[in-house]
């Protein structure tokens, strides 16, 4: 297929990194001390595990759901990817000894706890409600590829969102490489998506 090799090279380049990154956190790169459990490092790494399992498991859902090679890579590489970030995540909130889970609601570290909760279980921006989630399961084939597509862009969206925050508010050096390696990736593969909707005769939700 033709972003076959795209999909691939991309996905096998943010692993590297990503384990780069791990190791230089494991290694003392960053901050002179840990971060603290209100501070925007620590927001964004329990926020971002949230985002990103979700993706995981629609990648997942959609693999089951079609035989079309492209879609399945393409749900294969972000399942991959977001699974390893999530550890990633996970595990430097372990090294800091910080809660993995708050009781302050999602994007407090942006200034964006007060933000209404999210409708039908989607606890942030771009994240698919419930029942879209049972939506997509009960869908195959060509309808399960553009529903995917299209739940993944707008979770894209909102992943992005939060990773530029990152970027900017985050005081963990290796943490905002991580960030902006996030938009830059997740960008490409909005405009990926984009060419794999109209390749579908549809396009990205409104």
């Amino acid at each position: 297929m033709k972003h076959a090799g795209w999909i691939a090279g991309t996905a096998a380049a943010v692993l590297v990194a990503a384990g780069a990154i791990t190791y230089a956190v494991a290694d003392g790169e960053g901050t002179a001390s840990s971060p603290t459990a209100d501070s925007a490092d620590a927001g964004f790494a329990r926020d971002m595990a949230v985002h990103h399992q979700q993706a995981v498991e629609m990648s997942y859902i959609v693999r089951d759901r079609t035989d079309d090679p492209e879609v399945r890579r393409l749900a294969y590489d972000i399942a991959q990817t977001q699974a390893n970030q999530r550890g990633m995540l996970l595990g430097w909130l372990d090294l800091w000894e910080l809660p993995k889970v708050s009781a302050d609601p999602p994007m407090t570290w942006m200034d964006m706890g007060s933000m209404a909760p999210g409708e039908d279980g989607a606890l942030m921006p771009g994240m698919a409600t419930n029942s879209e989630m049972k939506k997509l399961e009960k869908l195959g084939g060509e309808e399960a590829e553009v529903f995917y597509l299209q739940l993944m862009t707008d979770h894209h969206k909102g992943g992005i969102h939060m990773a530029e925050a990152c970027v900017k508010r985050c005081e963990v050096k290796v943490e905002t490489r991580l960030a902006q390696t996030m938009v830059d990736g997740q960008e490409s593969e909005i405009a990926l998506m984009a060419g794999m909707l109209k390749d579908r005769g549809a396009k990205p939700r409104p």
